[in-house]
């Protein structure tokens, strides 16, 4: 009797084990699978160009006075102290904070630390077949599906399968096809066309 509760027992605590470790894996892969979706996200952020109606904050260490939030203008500039104005269209952060960096020495700063962080970005802009097309305020992480729920959704006119994008950094203006999962950048241009039968 003694021996077969024992068994049992062993047979409890090796189903328990075998439990713990697939819930383990699982924990594993869905923080992986997380953390290389978050990558995804930041790497695009690094790569962002800025353009008209970013809006930055310049930090010059030490000099407040040199620091502040600012806008990128319709020219593509942006207006700092001392330095006035300095071009940021088409950059990314890191070659603005090095632009910057440039212009300040040696002229004005012997050694300057500069950080550039985006505040708010352009909006992204969406028309054709959604309930409420125009501009929308972009956040990190935007796709193609969630700026269509932020436009209300399709109306029933709506070619679901042939959504378009034209990237603010394509200087042709070529619309790309879109899926659900796609990745909208601030500035982009999203088109639902109208379906004809």
């Amino acid at each position: 009797m003694t021996e077969y509760v024992a068994g049992k027992h062993e047979q409890r605590l090796g189903l328990f084990s075998s439990a713990l470790r697939a819930l383990v894996l699982f924990v594993s892969v869905w923080v992986c699978l997380g953390f290389s979706t978050s990558q995804a996200v930041s790497q695009n952020t690094l790569d962002y160009k800025l353009g008209s109606g970013d809006r930055v904050r310049v930090t010059v260490f030490g000099h407040e006075d040199l620091s502040g939030e600012f806008e990128v203008d319709g020219s593509g500039n942006v207006s700092l102290p001392l330095i006035r104005n300095v071009t940021a269209h088409g950059l990314t952060v890191s070659e603005l904070e090095q632009t910057i960096i440039d212009r300040l020495k040696p002229d004005y700063l012997k050694d300057p630390s500069v950080s550039v962080d985006v505040l708010n970005y352009r909006p992204f802009y969406i028309y054709g077949e959604v309930n409420q097309p125009g501009s929308y305020a972009y956040v990190n992480g935007m796709t193609v599906v969630k700026a269509i729920a932020m436009a209300g959704g399709f109306t029933y006119r709506a070619k679901k399968s042939r959504v378009g994008i034209i990237r603010a950094n394509d200087a042709s203006k070529t619309p790309q096809e879109a899926g659900r999962d796609t990745l909208v950048l601030p500035g982009d241009v999203i088109e639902v066309p109208e379906r004809f039968f």
